[in-house]
């Protein structure tokens, strides 16, 4: 619909009566949303702005603008989302996903034919003809296009995944989307499904995973007439398995899901009160309790998901381990429990064999492989200036060479040595040569400064030193660069709905993929989490986790990637226990 200009008739601010109107059709166009998201979304006292325009087909279009940005269109009074409204709520509309090169020709026009799409592992989301779903591509749950289903799940599947698809209203790149600010879509990491979830009846087995050609309904205007073009793409050459989740099944075992669950639940339990719980830890939060200690406990290539097992919830399983006498749990403070006592000679735990392999809770991506991850070795480095070339020569060093601060030591004291410059009377001061006045000395000292005591001289002399310093990973070559190197940033924010995230930035120095990070806190937390360019920071990406989460981002950074606290800032932001995240 908006894949060529359109023509904009009118622009004028909202009255208070419209967007009062306007927040009860979204309540009811999209039921999913809550008070406060639609709060967000329709702001009561921010510029809001309605845009009557023309689409190049005729139709009659009215777009809501805040922010600068198209939030919401309405066309023969149906509402839709754009895609930056989805891209804040991902989950809005139910999901179907392709592949990155049919992007190109949702932009030009086209529809989504059935051969185009991804069938997860799950299966396709049920809808009916006519329902507004959203398309995203492969790796990416944020959403590219919005479109009308033009048959029923059911349908789709019956078809053998044949025809046409959606009829596509409007997509990323499009004339909507660049009346906007032109941001790109955030990434959102996909849904990690449970194979529980598998729908048989539904889902044909000969289409999972099957990388099928694409066909995409186009339309081209040529001399007033109206065409249809096919176009089939081979995907011979995509990856066979874009999967970035981990198995909660063991798909060796025949047992109900449930079953496996249970035991994979007690197994972590036991697993991290013999090894990693002690009892300077106790009071421990129940919370930090599960996602710090008994997630790191689960075993390569599978996932704990407690809403998969009998018990549901954590409390109603740490109520079970408390009636067999394991543990003590206590409500400490309202609304928040925590595990007061461990037995620590429990039968249990005493008798309890540490599986192998060894858990994976250390692993980060890289590729298709998994590697432990090992924090680099940082070590603080020293440019010399020009200013300070002439202190540095007699050592056989010019300016922008790199010291370590013992070798600068050394070059100190050689050169005060080398000149007499030690006081033979005080061996603890040094008298100031000229070419030492110049390096170290300010202005008003020149004339009234001759000697220094040797930390004084020895602290001057790095001061005036550039900062730099040196990163090895390893198995790989140091990396040494000027300035200083920025620590991991650990913030909270507050949104519109008085909900609390957790940002943390400046990973990649550090060895540490973002994307991986973010899948792991994911799972750690239970919580969303996004990945999307550090603002202000080129090439940099930043990980944000729903609610307050700085206790399982510390342990992960400290206590399991062993990263040095001096460069991490921000970890003073933990909810205090009792505090509501």
């Amino acid at each position: 619909m908006f894949a060529k200009a359109f023509r904009v008739k009118s622009n004028t601010a909202i009255k208070g009566s419209d967007r009062r109107k306007l927040r009860t059709d979204v309540t009811s166009a999209f039921p999913t949303l809550g008070t406060d998201q639609v709060s967000m979304l329709i702001p009561g006292k921010e510029e809001l702005n309605i845009v009557k325009l023309y689409a190049h087909k005729g139709d009659a279009v009215t777009v809501y603008m805040t922010g600068g940005n198209p939030i919401l269109f309405e066309l023969e009074k149906n509402l839709y989302p754009t895609v930056y409204t989805l891209w804040s709520y991902p989950d809005l509309l139910p999901t179907f996903t392709t592949w990155p090169l049919v992007l190109e020709k949702l932009v030009g026009g086209a529809d989504l034919m059935l051969p185009g799409l991804v069938v997860p592992p799950a299966g396709l989301p049920q809808v009916q003809k006519g329902d507004l779903c959203a398309i995203a591509l492969v790796g990416n749950r944020a959403p590219v296009a919005i479109g009308v289903a033009a048959m029923s799940t059911d349908e789709m599947l019956t078809s053998g995944l044949k025809g046409k698809g959606f009829s596509v209203l409007h997509t990323y790149q499009d004339h909507l989307w660049r009346s906007g600010n032109k941001s790109s879509p955030p990434s959102i990491a996909p849904l990690v499904l449970d194979p529980a979830d598998l729908n048989e009846e539904k889902v044909d087995p000969t289409l999972q995973g099957d990388l099928r050609g694409l066909t995409l309904e186009g339309k081209e205007e040529e001399n007033g007439e109206v065409h249809q073009a096919c176009e089939e793409k081979s995907l011979s050459e995509a990856p066979e398995d874009t999967s970035t989740g981990v198995l909660s099944q063991d798909s060796t075992d025949s047992r109900p899901l449930q079953e496996q669950m249970d035991e994979l639940l007690q197994q972590c339990f036991l697993h991290a009160l013999k090894c990693r719980v002690k009892k300077t830890d106790l009071p421990l939060l129940t919370s930090t309790f599960l996602g710090n200690h008994m997630f790191s406990c689960c075993p390569e290539g599978r996932q704990l998901d407690i809403k998969k097992s009998s018990y549901k919830k954590l409390s109603k399983f740490l109520q079970h381990m408390q009636q067999e006498q394991i543990i003590q749990v206590k409500e400490l403070s309202k609304g928040v429990e925590s595990v007061v006592a461990v037995d620590w000679k429990h039968p249990r735990i005493t008798s309890f064999i540490i599986p192998e392999p060894s858990p994976t809770s250390q692993t980060v991506q890289e590729g298709s492989r998994e590697q432990p991850y090992h924090p680099p070795d940082i070590k603080p480095l020293y440019c010399v200036p020009a200013s300070m070339t002439l202190l540095f020569q007699e050592s056989g060093h010019k300016k922008g060479s790199m010291l370590e601060g013992s070798e600068v030591r050394t070059v100190i004291i050689d050169y005060a040595k080398k000149n007499e410059l030690v006081d033979t009377h005080n061996k603890n001061l040094v008298k100031l040569d000229p070419i030492l006045c110049d390096c170290i000395l300010e202005k008003n000292e020149q004339h009234t400064v001759m000697k220094l005591p040797w930390d004084s001289l020895l602290t001057r002399c790095m001061e005036k030193l550039q900062p730099a310093y040196q990163v090895t990973f390893p198995g790989q070559e140091p990396i040494v660069k000027k300035g200083k190197i920025c620590p991991i940033d650990i913030t909270l924010a507050q949104r519109a709905s008085n909900k609390k995230v957790t940002v943390v930035r400046n990973l990649e120095p550090y060895g540490l993929d973002p994307y991986s990070v973010a899948a792991i806190l994911q799972q750690r937390c239970q919580a969303s989490t996004t990945v999307t360019p550090a603002p202000g920071a080129k090439d940099s990406l930043q990980v944000q986790i729903q609610g307050n989460q700085v206790h399982h981002l510390g342990w992960l950074l400290l206590e399991e990637y062993h990263l040095p606290r001096k460069h991490i800032q921000g970890l003073e932001k933990a909810p205090k226990p009792g505090k509501k995240k």
